[in-house]
């Protein structure tokens, strides 16, 4: 180990220790009370992600009332948690995950979340939120996305469209080859004329992200989730179950619904490019900490709702 990475480690744990401790703030806040005509809010939730996700919910909440609000709970959701979900949104409905295994669909890497967005996805609109996420501002482009029944995703701050699964085959088979064990994401996209749209060259895929979606009522059933579960398993075998192949397939049924579209970078984006138009955060992975945003962003909001309130 070497000392940039001792300080490295040190930095972050103080980073999470500072931001759990604001992020507490949430649960000084008034309950969630639902609307009537919004969207299900879907998220799958982690036990260490509890306070995050209140944060994401209710700022979430603030620019779109949603009618109905669905945690799919990891194992590692424990009764201290759900009566936390509870106080703060009283008609919450809690799911375990464990519910949403099927045949020939992946257990685990967040394909329970995908599976329940088919579920629900049936009888209204569903937008899926990671709970690492923040809304700043008003979110235009999602709530007429909702208003119209388009479905949505994040895509990356370099390429906000879709492409033909034929151009991102062949960009993806030829970066495969200069990598001795690929990213799972990477072989997927490889494969993705051949196994994903089933030799169909006029499909499309975009380089989105699973952490922020919108799924348009009626838009996709969990028939379809396991036809193509199927096809990818039977080209990429057992990386397939890997981290990772959610993702893939979230961004392929999304560029696949006719109409949908991908939120503009950089209203909906990551901490790295955030500027003054930004309204929309997800603090994924590695940018999580980034220069404290996370922890001032989260006291910004707790701080408007307690001089709402006062």
């Amino acid at each position: 180990m070497n000392i940039s990475y001792y300080f490295d480690n040190l930095r972050r744990r103080w980073d999470v220790r500072q931001f759990n401790k604001a992020a507490a703030g949430v649960m000084d806040t008034p309950p969630l009370v639902l609307g009537k005509d919004g969207p299900v809010l879907l998220s799958m939730v982690h036990h260490r992600d509890v306070l995050p996700y209140l944060l994401a919910l209710k700022s979430f909440a603030q620019h779109l009332l949603p009618s109905r609000v669905v945690v799919v709970a990891d194992k590692t959701i424990d009764a201290s948690d759900e009566t936390m979900f509870r106080q703060q949104v009283p008609e919450i409905e809690l799911r375990r995950a464990h519910e949403f295994e099927r045949a020939g669909v992946p257990v685990g890497g967040t394909w329970e979340r995908l599976m329940a967005i088919a579920h629900y996805v049936s009888e209204a609109y569903v937008i899926q939120l990671d709970a690492d996420t923040m809304t700043l501002a008003d979110i235009d482009h999602v709530v007429e996305c909702f208003k119209r029944n388009v479905s949505f995703t994040i895509g990356t701050y370099d390429l906000q469209a879709k492409v033909s699964v034929t151009e991102v085959s062949r960009w993806a088979q030829s970066h495969c080859k200069t990598y001795a064990s690929p990213h799972i994401q990477l072989v997927c996209e490889a494969a993705l004329l051949t196994a994903a749209a089933a030799g169909d060259p006029a499909k499309f895929y975009i380089r989105g992200c699973s952490g922020f979606a919108g799924f348009g009522r009626g838009s996709f059933s969990p028939d379809d989730l396991v036809a193509l579960s199927k096809r990818m398993q039977q080209q990429v075998g057992d990386a397939w179950a890997k981290w990772g192949t959610e993702q893939f397939a979230s961004n392929f049924v999304v560029a696949n619904i006719p109409g949908s579209e991908v939120l503009p970078h950089p209203v909906y984006t990551t901490p790295n490019k955030i500027d003054h138009t930004t309204a929309f955060v997800h603090f994924i992975g590695p940018h999580r900490y980034l220069k404290g945003i996370y922890l001032k962003e989260a006291n910004r909001f707790l701080g408007r709702i307690h001089r709402a309130r006062a």
